[in-house]
């Protein structure tokens, strides 16, 4: 199997494997989430504003906590997913918490094909982009799917993160889009101890490469932000500075591990950048 050629076939199988041990770590606490928890996290919260009433895109939405998050403020919610496993999963969830979220099935790339209407906001969030090895297609399906004026919120782990081996000892790839990473890595971000051994096609992408990609398809860039920590403990060799605040803790605040956005679609027939109109 060419592993490039193929890499939706060996991730779809991946994720496949991943829902269940995720659906069973204490890092989803799906218990906690039933009774009420949010999944949401304050970068993307502060993003988002107010969203009652908003139809909202949930781009790579894995088994649905942040869809359901989303519509439990009033939103309008439809989630996508390459998993079909981690689809059933997010159905499943959506019925045990009694909130109306549309999940449907299928590779970001083909959503075109399987979706024809707009929202006021597409949303994506933390470990999306690595898996897609085109940006350029990836922005073009946000601005297919944002209505004239319609918001995109993004919020990722930073491209200087996913430089580093996982000790965080060294410089281990490129902080450029040089080409797929393939690789087979043991256990999960969620449980590490998982007897899981799963094959995955992974890209790096920079920050100009991300917003690039989002000019080159109509979107205004309104917002961005870095952050010296990320809000999950997924990383090796990390301490807890603040409740929901993580950094590798040999590395303190040196390096960014997140950063954040929101662009907006234009209207036709207007084009702006930053604050100068033409």
């Amino acid at each position: 199997m060419d592993p490039v050629k193929d890499y939706l076939t060996i991730n779809k199988a991946s994720w496949n494997n991943t829902v269940r041990f995720h659906l069973e770590s204490d890092f989803y606490d799906v218990a906690g989430f039933i009774k009420g928890a949010s999944s949401l996290n304050d970068i993307e919260l502060n993003l988002l504003g107010n969203i009652a009433g908003k139809r909202i895109l949930h781009l790579q939405c894995h088994f649905g906590q942040d869809s359901i998050s989303l519509a439990r403020m009033g939103a309008q919610v439809t989630g996508i997913d390459l998993s079909d496993k981690a689809i059933e999963a997010a159905n499943d969830l959506a019925a045990k918490t009694h909130t109306n979220v549309r999940f449907i099935c299928c590779d970001l790339y083909d959503l075109p094909n399987q979706l024809n209407e707009t929202f006021d906001i597409v949303f994506t969030s933390y470990g999306t982009i690595g898996w897609l090895p085109d940006l350029n297609r990836w922005a073009a399906v946000v601005s297919t799917f944002l209505k004239p004026g319609g918001r995109f919120v993004f919020a990722e782990f930073h491209p200087v993160v996913w430089m580093f081996d996982d000790d965080f000892n060294k410089v281990g790839y490129s902080y450029f889009n040089a080409g797929p990473i393939c690789e087979t890595d043991s256990g999960t971000y969620a449980d590490r101890n998982a007897d899981l051994h799963e094959e995955y096609v992974m890209w790096n992408h920079g920050t100009a490469e991300v917003l690039s990609s989002l000019l080159q398809n109509g979107l205004e860039l309104t917002a961005f932000e870095e952050f010296d920590y990320s809000p999950y403990n997924c990383f090796r060799h990390t301490t807890e500075i603040a409740p929901k605040k993580y950094r590798i803790q040999h590395l303190e605040n040196k390096i960014p591990m997140v950063f954040a956005l929101t662009a907006v679609k234009r209207p036709p027939g207007e084009f702006k950048i930053f604050s100068r109109e033409y």
